[in-house]
């Protein structure tokens, strides 16, 4: 797989990351331990160098498995996990911590779990209102001077946010959500990120599966499944966005791919400093997903999906208020 390079510091990653979440929670049951160490270490062997955890995913469990599960390759692959709430057990209901105090609590326990000498690189989950972001950047910047991280960087923040963040130390790499179903990104960060030389790695680059073309109005989810409280994912929008995957789906049959590799080669052909980072816990759809690298998408070919997706008006909000909340502006 090609390489991509975050940040204005060379931190070199395959051009399609691992989001490792979804193995520990959010979409209903998660598989056996043994079956997730076989696919995070089957994407390794497929090329993959990029994986993405948190403290907060399955309160410990999910950085704990990416763990022993990329052991084996240390120095050969980058791991990024977060910080930024209070309790991880409790998860984001428990609310915001980005003092400097809890920084270095989950950075020294993010290091157990982890099984390495330092994080590659660092986020910040969410942008703490109560402490000033040069704060949270120097407490970052002072854990890179003593060998515990070598990159920093910010998860669903805003330009003013960014750039004030970057003053104190270079952000290598801006988490966000970004999609064809979620554009937002587009009007104002990514000029930024450009700018400033800043990566962008969009989660959930599929669309929590909506893009795959395999959702419906018709799907259940499971009762656990946190697609049940996303607005997006109520049966009446599920169908008016179907229209998305048409989209997709008409491309994907001309180029002999599928509707998700379509999305992600979408993705990729927007910035050469974008690096989604799809999950799944199967590995028929890790193949899917890094095939997407190989699909090239013509310049006639993305003018007809700009065409086409900007005469939809995509329904129902992204997440529930709460979650909202939480999101910098």
């Amino acid at each position: 797989m090609q390489t991509r390079k975050l940040g204005k510091n060379g931190l070199d990653v395959s051009a399609l990351g691992f989001g490792a979440m979804g193995m520990s929670q959010s979409y209903g049951p998660a598989g056996t331990r043994e079956e997730s160490i076989a696919v995070l270490r089957g994407a390794v062997e497929r090329g993959v160098t990029f994986f993405d955890t948190a403290e907060v995913y399955g309160g410990g469990r999910n950085e704990d498995l990416v763990g022993e599960a990329l052991a084996p390759f240390k120095g050969r692959v980058v791991i990024a996990t977060k910080f930024g709430f209070k309790d991880p057990v409790i998860g984001p209901s428990a609310g915001l911590d980005s003092s400097a105090k809890r920084i270095r609590v989950v950075v020294e326990t993010s290091l157990k779990r982890l099984r390495v000498d330092a994080i590659d690189l660092l986020y910040q989950h969410r942008v703490d209102p109560a402490v000033p972001i040069e704060e949270v950047a120097g407490t970052v910047k002072d854990l890179i001077g003593e060998g515990k991280v070598k990159h920093f960087g910010l998860s669903e923040a805003g330009v003013k946010t960014i750039r004030r963040a970057n003053a104190v130390l270079p952000v290598t790499a801006l988490q966000s959500e970004y999609s064809l179903w979620w554009r937002e990104p587009e009007s104002e960060i990514l000029p930024t990120c450009e700018e400033l030389g800043v990566g962008f790695v969009p989660f959930s680059p599929l669309g929590k599966g909506f893009l795959t073309g395999k959702i419906d109005e018709t799907t259940k989810f499971d009762s656990t499944d946190f697609r049940n409280a996303i607005p997006r994912f109520k049966p009446e929008n599920r169908k008016a966005n179907q229209a998305v995957i048409d989209v997709l789906a008409r491309i994907a049959t001309r180029k002999k791919a599928t509707p998700a590799q379509i999305a992600l080669a979408w993705l990729l052909a927007q910035k050469p400093w974008i690096v989604p980072i799809p999950g799944t816990r199967k590995i028929e759809r890790l193949e899917e997903n890094i095939g997407a690298a190989s699909v090239d998408l013509t310049s006639s070919d993305l003018r007809e999906i700009e065409n086409a997706a900007s005469a939809i008006k995509v329904q129902g909000e992204r997440y529930p208020e709460s979650a909202q909340k939480m999101i910098d502006r």
